[in-house]
């Protein structure tokens, strides 16, 4: 396989025929199937590269100067710009998604001195949504909605149980009491996590009926329904020509969004139309290239810091000192006081059991998680034998959904619990586990595996179907209609169930086991997570680890040696990317106010 891998790279870089740019072309081409957007040509791996290309050597000079490379001012097929090395495309979304950022925040400086002044009129109400629940500690979520209210762009990050979405909730109770024809779309990159951020804001306790029933009617998308799918194209109805005819476009899980996805998306919102990004920095970034939503929520380096001006602006908004003074900073930087961290969990405790291992496994406290070794947390289970009667008594948890009778149900009870791998291939990998488990449940005589398509298969869609309007993550359930006909059922993001012909499904998988990389944007009750006995793989990293862990809500159990587990934990997601360099070299619109950057 890695000869196969190293064989495509080697032909990608042949086919320019490029001569000495050949080697960086290979390496290019093997870091974009790892994630990268670009490659630092200073970091090139010299002794590596010359077993594939002898006598190869660094050569700056010869690389800016030929013809297949620019600076980006010209099209080539290859930019090199601050000494990193694009595909040309890669480059240009790059550059989209800085210039988009700069046009919002450019714009929303000329209007941020009425806002400041609405939302000081209406004191009354913005207290009563946030009330100080803790009065000696800041109540971010409250500070993130002011600050979305000021903003044109803002992100909102925070792990599980820190509030987003009841932010977003509140944040929209504000927004529609100030303007009830507001114009809102919300959406996430997978069905799934649509499915559950209106299930959260169904939940959520809006102190004005008229309100909660004008946020009943909003239906979460996806991304890709949202911006208006093209059949067999990369492009979308909506664009920089035909923005989306919204005030207001709330993204939940962020993390999930790829660069190319994150630059189109941008590209649909006019100047005019306010944008909240919501995810968990931590988490794992995209699939496809690029830690977009991570690259921008750590590009100042820190986070929750503000000016002088606006800490006194927080701090009228509560009785006591929302914002303390040691989180006053004077800074330039484009996304100063646009990234805000929900930072206090209302779900995990940081002194035990989940909360406990996923801050260590994000921060690397290997003390910390040792000593989860013992076995004695009620809410964390390390399993380092991977015990067959741990496996099977999981596994067992499948039958609730197999024998409720009413579907909307067993959507429920199968979303329960779900086995999360690390990897696909191999023991412990994806496609293995599912047919360990299918294997298990039909020597309980719970499933009949006599068909593809058999009867309570679980399946998740592994590629959008715009015909059949379903996308990469939606799961359903097979099962027989009252004809007698097997169909298979998926349940949309307002509730209501979908069934399809088996046969018009040809990108479908078996989803009792799933990757951890898949179950972003997913929640469950319990959780296995498996990591394989191969400790030293380079893809097991604390992100994946930290996701694995923070989809479950009361229970994980970990099957992986110790050894394993702290490998994964010292090893991080480094993906190239020229973000956080470019965000640097921005100055903030309000110091630039006559010079704003111009989108092309």
């Amino acid at each position: 396989m890695t000869t196969l891998l190293t064989d495509v790279h080697r032909h990608f870089a042949a086919y320019f025929k490029a001569g000495i740019l050949e080697p960086y072309l290979f390496y290019l081409s093997k870091s974009m199937s790892d994630g990268h957007i670009c490659i630092s040509v200073q970091n090139m791996p010299e002794e590596v590269l010359r077993e594939i290309y002898p006598g190869f050597k660094q050569d700056i000079h010869a690389l800016k100067s030929h013809p297949l490379v620019s600076d980006g001012t010209t099209y080539t097929p290859f930019v090199l710009d601050h000494g990193k090395l694009y595909l040309q495309r890669y480059y240009h979304y790059e550059k989209k998604i800085i210039e988009k950022i700069s046009t919002l925040i450019h714009y929303e400086s000329e209007h941020i001195e009425e806002r400041k002044k609405s939302l000081i009129q209406h004191k009354l109400l913005i207290d009563n949504l946030f009330p100080n629940e803790m009065p000696n500690l800041t109540n971010w979520p409250k500070v993130a909605a002011l600050s979305a209210m000021l903003h044109q762009f803002s992100i909102i990050t925070g792990g599980p149980g820190t509030g987003k979405t009841t932010t977003v909730a509140k944040i929209l109770s504000l927004l529609f009491a100030l303007q009830p024809d507001l114009r809102v779309a919300l959406a996430a990159p997978t069905g799934k996590a649509a499915n559950r951020m209106a299930e959260s804001l169904k939940n959520a306790n809006f102190p004005d009926v008229v309100v909660r029933d004008i946020i009943a009617q909003l239906t979460p998308s996806t991304i890709h329904r949202l911006l208006g799918s093209k059949r067999d194209s990369i492009y979308f109805k909506h664009d920089k020509g035909n923005p989306l005819p919204f005030d207001l476009v709330i993204i939940d899980e962020s993390s999930m969004i790829d660069i190319a996805l994150f630059s189109k998306l941008l590209d649909a919102i006019h100047p005019a139309t306010k944008i909240i990004f919501l995810g968990d920095k931590d988490q794992l970034a995209s699939v496809e290239a690029g830690s977009l939503f991570g690259d921008l929520c750590m590009a100042q380096g820190n986070i929750n810091n503000f000016s002088a001006d606006r800490i006194q602006f927080f701090n009228q908004f509560s009785e006591h000192h929302i914002i303390p003074t040691d989180n006053q900073e004077a800074h330039t930087h484009l996304l100063f006081e646009h990234v805000i961290e929900l930072q206090y969990s209302h779900r995990f405790s940081s002194e035990g059991g989940i909360g406990k291992l996923s801050k260590a496994i994000i921060q690397s406290h290997t003390d910390d998680i040792s000593s989860f070794f013992a076995g004695t947390d009620e809410q964390v289970k390390i399993d380092a034998t991977y015990s067959e009667a741990i496996f099977k008594k999981f596994v067992q948890g499948y039958q609730a959904y197999i024998q409720e009778p009413d579907l909307q149900q067993a959507f429920k009870k199968l979303n329960t619990l779900r086995i999360l791998c690390a990897v696909r291939e191999g023991d412990e990998g994806v496609i293995h586990v599912n047919e360990q488990v299918e294997k298990l449940l039909q020597s309980m005589g719970l499933i009949k595996k006599d068909a593809e398509f058999y009867e309570n298969r679980p399946i998740i869609i592994t590629k959008n179907n715009y015909e059949l309007g379903l996308y990469n993550g939606d799961i359903g359930i097979v099962r027989r209609d009252t004809d007698g006909k097997t169909r298979v059922w998926f349940e949309q993001s307002e509730g209501q169930l979908i069934k399809v012909l088996p046969a018009s499904i040809n990108t479908a998988e078996t989803v009792f086991a799933m990757t951890i990389h898949k179950s972003q944007g997913s929640e469950f009750n319990e959780v296995l997570v498996i990591l394989p006995k191969q400790e030293s793989m380079a893809l097991l990293t604390r992100e994946l680890l930290y996701t694995g862990v923070t989809r479950a809500k009361n229970q994980v159990t970990i099957q992986g040696t110790h050894v394993g587990i702290l490998h994964c934990t010292s090893q991080r997601v480094q993906r190239g990317s020229g973000i956080i360099d470019r965000l640097s070299s921005n100055i903030h619109p309000e110091d630039t106010f006559h010079n704003p950057l111009k989108v092309d």
